[in-house]
């Protein structure tokens, strides 16, 4: 059979090469150099030399896979969960905290162009407090299949153990497993939300079918024995709670309810930490007016609100701005003013814009916040604090308040989530001298 080959095709080297790794990327990838090209390589570390083979090769950089480790790094280490590898959860279970924490953070200080001042951590195992969990029925084994997706897969690993999960948590799983198989629905299951809440663990089972009685009763039979409150969910977009309180978190002291599908940062400690350090960058007190964009059910905006004379939150999910207005009346705040506004839209024109502000706070999504640097520049505050799930946006949005006469007198790596590739962070960013 004869074969044609565009021209335009890069045939990728199948030989085998020597390589020796000098940096870990964000991603707990080795990188290494070979012929003037970048090599991203995975399961390498910093000192670590191995035989690779190119499995992806571009323009300005290649990936590479190990054929042979022939060194091992003083900083590579045991990994704890027996699905590290295959379970695309975690990342960098294989890397030592320390050397995690330090290429995040050189990484960090690369992108900003200047160095980090602190590393914002806490216990890196056991530390998620939310988690979706798939279910899969394979009718080959007739069994319940409940885990997590495959790197680069939507093939479910099969866990029965996550360390990182919170204990309360991960103690769930062997009962849980067995109460869901026993389900005359088990075929028609869709996933698990698991969430611990201060009051106490909760369930969320999305099922794609009707659940009979019976199926009800077992549900309800397990919740009581392992002290949870249970929700079902019939649908992708409503939930119905069955069993237990209304859960709730606390953010610097206050006590903040929430729905199971509400959005709340996944690590307790790191979050009262970063709400900490953010309340102490702004020196807030009882004569600020304090702006708080992307605020979500109030984690930033009740603590601004418990030492400020004013807090404006403004948020784009309708059922969160609801439920931080729930949350300020709990906490008996009535200083504190939440609107419903889409901010990738023109914000001049909003309602709240209009208001002066000597000092604000902004958490967006991944996407950055580029819609509102403008008007920010036009409020004029004296000190802005942006916390950012996403470094390459906090870059961007941050370089338009430098040119508008501002700079970052402070930058932190927030921990967020040890053994993976996610890099969060906060900056304090205020006039220059002159500005």
């Amino acid at each position: 059979m004869a074969q044609f080959y565009s021209a335009k095709r890069r045939n990728t080297t199948r030989d085998i090469i020597t390589v020796t790794v000098d940096d870990l990327d964000p991603f707990g990838q080795g990188v290494a150099r070979h012929q003037g090209k970048t090599l991203f390589i995975p399961g390498l570390l910093p000192q670590e030399t191995a035989e690779v083979v190119i499995t992806d090769d571009k323009r300005q950089f290649a990936h590479a896979r190990v054929k042979r480790r022939l060194s091992q790094s003083p900083e590579r280490v045991a990994p704890r969960c027996p699905h590290f590898g295959v379970c695309g959860g975690c990342q960098q279970q294989h890397v030592s905290e320390a050397l995690q924490q330090r290429s995040k953070s050189q990484a960090l200080a690369r992108m900003m162009k200047q160095p980090v001042d602190e590393i914002i951590s806490g216990p890196t195992w056991g530390y998620r407090r939310r988690a979706r969990v798939g279910l899969n029925f394979a009718p080959r084994t007739q069994t319940l299949q409940m885990g997590f997706r495959k790197a680069g897969s939507n093939d479910l690993v099969d866990v029965h153990h996550c360390p990182v999960l919170a204990p309360r948590l991960e103690a769930l799983l062997p009962g849980l497993r067995g109460c869901l198989s026993e389900l005359q629905a088990v075929r028609r299951l869709g996933h698990v939300e698991l969430v611990l809440a201060e009051n106490g663990p909760l369930l969320v089972l999305r099922h794609l079918a009707p659940l009979s009685q019976a199926d009800r009763e077992k549900l309800e039979r397990f919740s009581h024995s392992e002290q949870l409150s249970l929700f079902l969910a019939p649908e992708s977009d409503k939930i119905a709670q069955v069993t237990g309180d209304a859960p709730w978190y606390e953010s610097d002291g206050l006590r903040l309810s929430f729905s199971p599908r509400d959005f709340i940062q996944v690590n307790d400690a790191v979050n009262q930490q970063m709400v900490a350090r953010a309340i102490e960058w702004l020196a807030v007190d009882a004569t600020d007016r304090v702006l708080d964009l992307f605020c979500g059910m109030g984690n930033f905006t009740l603590p601004l609100a418990a030492r400020a004379a004013e807090v404006v939150g403004v948020e784009g999910v309708a059922t969160l701005v609801e439920k931080a207005r729930e949350n300020a009346a709990l906490n008996g705040l009535s200083n504190v003013t939440f609107w419903h506004e889409n901010l990738e839209e023109d914000v001049t024109r909003q309602p709240w814009a209009k208001a002066g502000f000597n000092k604000v706070l902004l958490d967006p999504a991944r996407a950055g916040a580029p819609g509102v640097m403008q008007h920010i520049l036009r409020l004029a505050p004296e000190k802005v604090v942006y916390v950012s799930c996403n470094p390459a946006t906090l870059a961007r949005d941050s370089e338009a308040l430098r040119a508008g006469g501002y700079q970052i007198t402070r930058l932190a790596m927030l921990d967020m989530f040890p053994h993976t590739g996610h890099l969060e962070s906060m900056a304090l960013i205020e006039k220059a001298p002159g500005g």
